[in-house]
């Protein structure tokens, strides 16, 4: 198989992560989950090497000093979330399609670098106020948390334009659907 890149990009509480834990548990493709990195502290159950790469912010800088990073931002003071090149080879060298769960710059560029190796989808919440309920419903963040999300995934919501396929998460299942078409044509599976 060709080397290929699956990027999936959203505003926090869009669905994306369940969206892409749904299309790797079909068994459909030949796909691998890209870890991405992160210096934020673990959620709920995460658990480091599966979910992230847990770092802390001063390892994280010294990564991009060693340039260790494909994309890397820093989406609060001191809060980086990452791809490792690595992950690339990783997963090219199991010979599956690299699935990237990336914020939008970070998809943005990495398409800008892979541009015939990659197929980009953003997952777009039905509406800001649904986004707003989502997060408030997953009771992991404070009301302040919550707000700076909702007024960054406004911001992240102008990218849509960018990416090969925008895809309007308001029913899970209608989503899976589009989104296993999207990824068939990509990877040429029949």
């Amino acid at each position: 198989m060709d080397k290929k890149i699956i990027i999936f990009s959203a505003p926090s509480g869009s669905g994306k992560t369940t969206i892409v834990q749904k299309i790797l548990s079909t068994g459909m493709f030949p796909l691998e989950f890209s870890i991405s990195a992160t210096s934020r502290a673990p959620r709920g159950k995460e658990i480091n090497g599966k979910d992230y790469y847990f770092l802390s912010p001063e390892d994280f800088r010294q990564r991009i000093q060693n340039k260790d990073f494909l994309e890397w931002e820093e989406v609060y003071k001191d809060n980086y979330y990452g791809t490792l090149k690595s992950e690339l080879s990783r997963i090219w060298d199991m010979g599956k399609a690299v699935i990237l769960d990336v914020d939008v710059v970070g998809g943005v560029n990495v398409k800008n670098m892979y541009p015939k190796e990659t197929c980009s989808i953003f997952v777009m919440p039905p509406s800001v106020e649904e986004l707003r309920r989502r997060l408030q419903g997953r009771g992991t963040d404070s009301q302040e948390k919550i707000d700076m999300r909702v007024a960054k995934a406004e911001k992240e919501m102008t990218y849509a334009e960018k990416f090969d396929h925008v895809v309007i998460n308001d029913n899970l299942a209608s989503a899976v659907e589009q989104i296993k078409e999207i990824i068939s044509k990509a990877l040429d599976i029949k």
